[in-house]
């Protein structure tokens, strides 16, 4: 259930939940769901249901089998915030992030209604960060609800960036992460919705990651911004409502990156 990633802003993904059901636009090309019935088609056995929810408790044990601090995206396959998750198993999620400080927890939802209103009912160490994903302009209220969680990180991810939201409040947000899609069927991304971003989170000293333009041949579409590669992290923090400059030191575990480079 561990796996080391291919995602550019992570180092391992932990799935103690697999399977999910859509719920806005950016999820109608999703890669877990084609990964999940590839994965069931292959025998594996932690995908019998496709992609359907389900639990994996067992998994629960892994993060502490881990000696090496690393960067860690949970639930890759999965929503730990989604509806069918029961509470007290994401209490359980939790609590072997709790138990483990060596590593650092990337936990992003879509379902940021649910994620505001279980927060004041879990733990919240300072390696457990909280991030929404927000595709599209009609999304930005998920900004609302990740702004209550006391998460020493909060971020949001817009990817599958699918349309413009200068309108952005990134006030109490210390990370954003800018994609295009990839895939099949990709939809277009416009440059001048990342430099939107980007010019924004510069000019409030929030980290900017540009993790690629996307399109059928993301490879070959790279990931250069105006001329430079933007990898910028962000460093937690006791005081959650201050937002991390993009000097700032980087977390125990986190991938080597310059806060932007020049190609």
């Amino acid at each position: 259930m561990a796996n080391g990633s291919c995602i550019e802003w992570t180092e391992s993904t932990w799935n103690p939940v697999t399977g999910c059901t859509k719920i806005s636009l950016g999820c109608h090309h999703c890669y877990a769901e084609r990964m999940a019935y590839r994965l069931k088609g292959m025998g594996n056995p932690r995908y019998r249901n496709g992609f359907e929810v389900t639990l994996h408790h067992d998994a629960l044990a892994l993060p502490a089998a881990w000696r090496k601090p690393q960067m860690i995206f949970v639930n890759s396959m999965s929503d730990l915030f989604h509806r069918s998750v029961p509470v007290g198993f994401i209490r359980d999620v939790f609590a072997a992030m709790q138990d483990t400080p060596r590593h650092t927890f990337q936990v992003l939802t879509k379902r940021a209604e649910r994620l505001a209103e279980v927060a004041p009912r879990l733990p919240w160490p300072d390696n457990v960060w909280a991030g929404v994903t927000v595709e599209a302009p009609e999304y930005l209220p998920r900004l609302n609800f990740l702004r209550t969680v006391p998460a020493a990180v909060r971020f949001v991810s817009f990817e599958p960036l699918l349309g413009p939201v200068a309108a952005a409040d990134l006030e109490g947000i210390n990370w954003v992460i800018v994609g295009g899609e990839s895939g099949p069927g990709a939809r277009p991304m416009q440059a001048d919705w990342v430099r939107d971003i980007r010019d924004k989170c510069v000019n409030l000293a929030v980290p900017f990651f540009f993790k690629q333009w996307g399109g059928a041949r993301k490879r070959e579409a790279g990931r250069v911004l105006d001329g430079m590669i933007w990898r910028q992290l962000p460093s937690p923090r006791s005081d959650v409502s201050a937002t991390a400059h993009p000097t700032s030191p980087r977390p125990p575990g986190s991938p080597p990156s310059p806060s932007r480079r020049r190609v």
